[in-house]
């Protein structure tokens, strides 16, 4: 019955590739397989695939020569704001192009490589989280915005860890956008706007949050101390890309 029922979904994915010719999702070149990115877009990303901050994952220079255990000064400090963060890519001209329509104009379909990316970008990573979390958007937000795209990158990523995906225990206020604000404005913005309605399901485990872009990590930061405070043991977290300041 295995046997048959694989059969019978290669021929239907035989069938629907023969009609619908898979294509690049950015620029609709060929490609292999549906939602995979074609070399020219794939190279147009600025992966961190390079050394890296041990914790926090924040790019070294290309050209320094670093211990992999090495910490950025931030994680140094000890004011990392999770307990181990990842992220696919820098964001940047490329990044934005894909990001922003993916966020905001309904292009759902760039989740499929911006989750693989991640996924990616968690691989030999020490953790094991109990719980994949999307960051929760405000009910007013999500709403106008119909879809949470923070859920669409997260889905993926919990099957690969055979892990559920939770997206209730955490509500989140509305607040205006944080868009060009500073840091410290930020951190001042999302302060208080989480609270956990679901704390039996937070206690005792090790979460892993999932966000699309990673600005200051002020969003991290407060999810994880509201996390800590319910009972989670860990939090870890994990966006398609992050903003990289110069130093």
């Amino acid at each position: 019955m295995y046997t048959i029922g694989r059969a019978v979904r290669s021929a239907a994915n035989f069938l629907i590739d023969f009609l619908f010719p898979p294509t690049c999702p950015l620029c609709n070149a060929p490609v292999d397989m549906h939602g995979d990115l074609c070399i020219d877009c794939w190279t147009a990303f600025n992966w961190i695939d390079g050394p890296k901050c041990a914790k926090c994952g924040y790019p070294f220079p290309a050209h320094i020569d670093v211990s992999p255990t090495a910490l950025c000064p931030t994680c140094a400090a000890g004011e990392c704001a999770l307990d181990f963060i990842r992220s696919a890519c820098v964001y940047d001209d490329a990044s934005k192009a894909a990001m922003l329509p993916f966020k905001h104009a309904g292009k759902i379909k760039y989740s499929y490589f911006m989750a693989l990316a991640m996924i990616w970008a968690l691989h030999g990573a020490d953790i094991c989280p109990d719980i994949v979390m999307p960051v929760p958007l405000a009910r007013r937000r999500l709403r106008h915005r119909t879809y949470n795209q923070a859920t669409l990158l997260a889905r993926p990523i919990a099957r690969v860890y055979g892990v559920r995906m939770d997206v209730d225990s955490v509500h989140r206020k509305h607040r205006p956008d944080m868009g060009h604000k500073t840091p410290k404005q930020r951190a001042e913005n999302i302060r208080n706007v989480f609270t956990v309605v679901r704390p039996d399901r937070i206690r005792g485990r090790r979460i892993l949050l999932v966000d699309d872009v990673m600005t200051s990590g002020a969003t991290f930061r407060e999810l994880r101390r509201v996390l800590m405070r319910a009972g989670a043991t860990a939090v870890y977290g994990v966006s398609f890309c992050r903003v990289v300041r110069a130093v």
